[in-house]
């Protein structure tokens, strides 16, 4: 075995009576309070993007209400000139050259609407790729009563739309979070020339012929029983009719989604959440083998999910096997995240395959 030399300065041997340790101790302190700032930094960036959203929201009236939110606004920018960058090293040309499918298009789960993906939105832009966030119908800034909102097709209109009017020579990633995943397979079915690969984030990834509700059954209970027995039913249409969404407590919603989540973003998401349309997550899906069947797709699995277990997330995966298979350790049923930084790096990841 050959000799290990350790280059050393007599101010770290001075200091620490041991050679090397009292400059890697401070390079790791360094490294941990530069890793608190530039959370910190995201959190104010994209808060101030989810706020923002927030008062256009309440200047706008039901019929020119935006649904998107993304980089679209040069004036966003122009607001915000003190906002900084979570990397400080520009991004390289190359790097983005090598991405043949930049726009990004995020799709939210149950209850949220596009405000939730404001951490991801501010990373994916600080490395160059264009995100675009979507309220399905009746979520969000989307004014649509959700006792109105009665099946999938309802549901996912404002991403047929949105991929109906794409131009014929782009595509985009899809990304779909919980119950979102269903909208994005209904997608995949019908536009699945306009969508390059789809992303399905701790999401109800189903096969032919099941409902979204299917998947949440061993947390929730069967459907079956869940409409005739849960207290967290609305009846939008009288008590004699059936149920037309679902509203959890803010406990249960706390601990089914945001187990791991910083108390700022579970205070936000608490004044933000809508009533759960019923219809939506009750349909089930025709998926084929010639379309569907064909398409690219990749799971990122929460391995701290109390909405969506690690073991359900898995047995969707065996079930339906898509192209990869990603893991964030510490992660619960938020799209928000308590570590961002990790679906920013796998997202970006999933663009670079070829």
């Amino acid at each position: 075995m050959g000799n290990r030399f350790i280059c050393m300065t007599k101010k770290d041997i001075k200091e620490t009576g041991k050679p090397g340790i009292g400059s890697r101790s401070k390079r790791n302190e360094r490294s941990k309070r530069r890793s608190l700032m530039e959370e910190e930094l995201l959190h104010r960036q994209a808060l101030s993007m989810a706020i923002q959203q927030h008062q256009l929201s309440q200047r706008f009236d039901g019929g020119s209400m935006s649904r998107r939110i993304g980089s679209t606004s040069s004036r966003r920018r122009n607001d915000f000139p003190d906002q900084l960058a979570v990397n400080s090293k520009q991004v390289p040309a190359e790097f983005l050259e090598n991405i043949k499918t930049k726009k990004f298009v995020l799709i939210h789960g149950e209850g949220f609407g596009a405000w939730c993906w404001y951490k991801t939105i501010a990373l994916l832009e600080e490395t160059g790729l264009v995100p675009t966030a979507l309220d399905l119908t009746g979520s969000g800034i989307d004014l649509t009563d959700t006792n109105n909102v009665s099946t999938l097709v309802d549901y996912s209109k404002p991403l047929v739309d949105y991929l109906e009017n794409l131009p014929e020579d782009e595509k985009v990633i899809l990304v779909g979070h919980s119950a979102g995943g269903a909208c994005v397979s209904y997608a995949l079915e019908h536009f699945p020339n306009k969508i390059a690969k789809a992303v399905f984030l701790c999401a109800t990834m189903i096969s032919d012929g099941q409902r979204p509700f299917d998947v949440f059954a061993e947390e929730l209970g069967s459907a079956e029983l869940f409409t005739q027995e849960s207290k967290f039913l609305i009846y939008g249409n009288g008590k004699d009719k059936p149920a037309t969404g679902l509203m959890f407590e803010k406990e249960q919603m706390h601990g089914l989604y945001f187990n791991q989540s910083p108390t700022k973003d579970v205070a936000l998401a608490m004044v933000s959440m809508r009533p759960i349309p019923l219809g939506p997550m009750m349909d089930k899906l025709l998926l084929t083998p010639e379309k569907y069947g064909t398409s690219r797709r990749f799971y990122i699995q929460t391995l701290d999910d109390h909405a969506l277990s690690p073991d359900v997330q898995e047995k969707l995966v065996r079930e339906n096997p898509p192209e990869g298979v990603f893991k964030i350790k510490g992660s619960d049923h938020s799209p928000f995240f308590s570590k961002p930084q990790s679906l920013h790096k796998i997202l970006v990841e999933i663009a670079q395959i070829p």
